[in-house]
């Protein structure tokens, strides 16, 4: 499996703090953590209500701009709390990209709960699909890997398929045949997500708190974010998620987003070695997706 980029920058404690004093600096002396550093961004804890996002690579500077450009514009109409920007950064003493200061989202993640256990998210996160899935404006960010026809991503999990990593490859490959078949999206590219599945969505007293991890924001086709039916859900609560949703999508894009759950399933199987959450929602999703 893959491991996790290396850092292109080094971004510890004494770099947030240099970075605050220089830019934010009445917020520069409250204590100070760091909770997580995944592939792309680390957070540290500010105090108590507020996170510090920072890229470690270039590859995701331009999508912290994009958050940045996009989620004031997107978080008043959402039903939940995302990680709109409260303060932003600019690159100083030697740290080169955009960063941002964002409210603390409290609570855990719905991947640290069993699948069955996330049933109660299904109305909630219809709900918030719904106020997301809108027509983009022509200047809405683009992404390569979502929100695209569903075959520019054949080769990629082909190779995923093949590369030995993947359970049950063989029915895996049969059914991404057919599903990658379906006729693609004719309607307006509508804004998405791109990311949405149980590690990005935090729950607070068993409810849908906050919907994290906008990196992937972009406009096009719905069924990459319906993907999270799979993700997500066990078929009782996927049942409750696509009865939530009524009639606002049609059987051609729920068959796209059977794909798009098989595709990023592969995706979170083959690159998640370090990742053990990451890799259980991978093997959930292939089992869901396998199963109906």
């Amino acid at each position: 499996m893959a491991d996790k980029p290396a850092a292109e920058v080094a971004v510890d404690a004494g770099l947030v703090r240099r970075l605050l004093a220089a830019q934010h600096p009445d917020l520069a002396d409250l204590p100070l953590r760091l909770v997580a550093s995944g592939w792309d961004n680390v957070i540290y804890r500010l105090g108590d209500d507020i996170a510090v996002r920072l890229p470690r690579r270039a590859a995701a500077a331009g999508l912290i701009e994009h958050e940045q450009r996009w989620l004031p514009v997107l978080a008043p109409r959402l039903p939940v709390a995302v990680p709109a920007p409260v303060r932003r950064g600019v690159p100083g003493h030697g740290y080169p990209w955009a960063w941002t200061v964002t409210r603390w989202m409290a609570g855990t993640t719905a991947a640290e709960a069993p699948p069955g256990e996330r049933r109660a998210l299904a109305e909630p996160l219809a709900a918030f699909v719904t106020a997301l899935h809108r027509p983009a404006p022509a200047d809405a960010p683009l992404n390569p890997v979502r929100g695209v026809p569903l075959p520019t991503r054949h080769d990629a999990v082909v190779g995923r398929l093949t590369g030995g990593l993947v359970p049950q490859a063989e029915r895996a490959a049969a059914l991404w045949a057919e599903l990658s078949a379906t006729p693609a999206w004719a309607g307006p590219a509508l804004w998405l997500h791109g990311d949405l599945h149980p590690a990005n969505l935090v729950v607070a007293d068993g409810a849908l708190a906050a919907v994290l991890d906008f990196g992937d924001l972009t406009a096009g086709d719905p069924a990459t974010d319906l993907a999270a039916a799979w993700l997500t859900f066990d078929a009782a609560g996927r049942e409750r998620f696509v009865r939530a949703l009524g009639d606002a999508y049609d059987a051609a894009t729920w068959r796209r987003a059977r794909g798009w759950a098989l595709a990023l399933a592969t995706a979170l199987i083959a690159h998640s070695d370090d990742a053990p959450v990451l890799r259980a929602v991978g093997d959930h999703a292939l089992r869901e997706v396998l199963a109906g």
